[in-house]
């Protein structure tokens, strides 16, 4: 997989827990925290009405199913639409 280095300003109490972790840590800790905030940012999109739910889905990079689990997480309703429905009952 190719590789590219990246330069943060971060604060200094961050900088020393990051020092102490592996590299492998800290992708894994990015990957997992670009979906969450991916996620995050469609579904407050979505709630503000400023986007469909599917186009939520596709903005986050998930299925609607996937991101219907999150907004019940978050105690929203997602409407569910036939594709949905398949993926759930599959």
């Amino acid at each position: 997989m190719p590789t590219e280095v990246c330069t943060l300003n971060i604060p200094d109490s961050l900088a020393r827990e990051i020092n102490t972790a592996n590299q492998d840590f800290l992708i894994e800790l990015l990957k997992r925290g670009l979906y969450a905030l991916k996620i995050e940012r469609a579904l407050d999109q979505y709630a503000r009405g400023g986007i469909s739910f599917g186009a939520a889905a596709e903005q986050a990079g998930v299925s609607q199913s996937e991101l219907a689990r999150h907004a019940y997480a978050r105690g929203m309703e997602p409407p569910f639409s036939a594709e949905t429905l398949a993926e759930e009952l599959s």
